[in-house]
């Protein structure tokens, strides 16, 4: 009951109130943004949601759109502009998710959305995330984020699946402000963001 309905409506509710009490810190990232990256704050990408569902995830651009000679982007340790870099560490580049919260597509805790590419290559346990919506924060952000394996990844995703409740969602609300102050997991040691998953790494 509590996934079906009282979630749902809280999801709502907090995302509703979490826009109007952090609007002047969002107005003040997108006019940051919109000068660190040629007039374009915000990053638009598809992303599975639950069920496999497709949906347009929305979140603040850290990165510019720069590229090298040979007409292809640079890396992310590249473009990552000295804004971006407090946005995300900060994690306030997730604030705009709250809009996707509202339109129903995410919930505030779940498995994040990852990328709509690594579909096909998912085994079936690992596919067992999109059975619930995906969330802003979830069990594998406050248990390492980015700087965790995706074999754990995948296995804290499942467990959250299994063990939903809105305890655990609690939990999860508490210790993500916690990991938000201390800045933990950000990126995988040596790299800009979190490695690309591939097939090979699912082998």
């Amino acid at each position: 009951m509590y996934q079906t309905i009282f979630k749902p409506i809280l999801d709502v509710i907090f995302a509703a109130v979490g826009l109007i009490i952090l609007s002047p810190i969002f107005l003040v990232v997108t006019i940051c943004l919109f000068f660190a990256n040629d007039g374009k704050p915000f990053f638009f990408q598809k992303r599975p949601g639950k069920n496999g569902k497709i949906f347009e995830i929305i979140k603040f651009k850290t990165m510019n759109d720069k590229k090298g000679i040979d007409g292809n982007l640079l890396s992310d340790a590249e473009r990552l502009t000295s804004v971006g870099s407090f946005v995300r560490k900060t994690s306030l580049d997730e604030i705009p998710q709250l809009i996707n919260v509202l339109k129903g597509d995410m919930s505030f805790i779940g498995p994040r959305p990852l990328l709509v590419q690594y579909l096909p290559i998912y085994n079936a346990f690992q596919g067992r995330r999109h059975e619930v919506k995906p969330g802003i924060t979830g069990w594998a952000q406050v248990n390492g984020r980015n700087a965790i394996s995706w074999k754990k990844k995948f296995e804290f995703d499942v467990w959250y699946v299994d063990n939903l409740s809105f305890l655990l969602d609690v939990k999860i609300f508490f210790l993500t402000i916690k990991k938000v102050f201390i800045r933990e997991g950000i990126a995988q040691e040596g790299q800009a963001t979190m490695e690309m998953f591939t097939k090979e790494g699912n082998e």
